[in-house]
């Protein structure tokens, strides 16, 4: 089982940018698909970005998100991170990290994610 928990976010105005960190533990959580995912009120939640934090480290990113945000991992300090930039009042959302120990391929397919932490608030005014 992996634990996630974000840190991070706050508001932010438009135009500027925010990091968000989650600390990731538990087994095998340095060779899976590890991604960020968000939901704003009324909306259902989707898939930002993602990366395999095997060797291969392969990133998928929302078509929404390209070219402004980029997600990493840093195996040393067992957290993974969501730079957002460029950020639009649309980006305004809940943003969780999650986990797939079942796979560490296609980390761009957003179902299957089944660890999840807690959310951090992101508002772009």
């Amino acid at each position: 089982q992996v634990q996630l928990v974000e840190s991070g976010g706050g508001s932010v105005q438009a135009g500027g940018s925010t990091r968000l960190s989650c600390l990731v533990s538990g087994d095998r959580w340095s060779s899976t698909c590890l991604g960020w995912f968000r939901q704003a009120p009324g909306k259902e939640r989707e898939g930002v970005a993602a990366i395999d934090a095997d060797v291969a480290g392969v990133q998928s990113y929302a078509n929404f998100v390209k070219g402004r945000f980029t997600i990493s991992v840093d195996k040393a300090k067992n957290t993974l991170y969501l730079q957002m930039n460029s950020l639009k009042p649309e980006d305004t959302a809940m943003y969780f990290c999650a986990a797939d120990v079942t796979r560490a391929y296609l980390c761009g397919s957003w179902s299957g994610y089944n660890s999840w932490g807690q959310g951090t608030q992101v508002t772009v005014s």
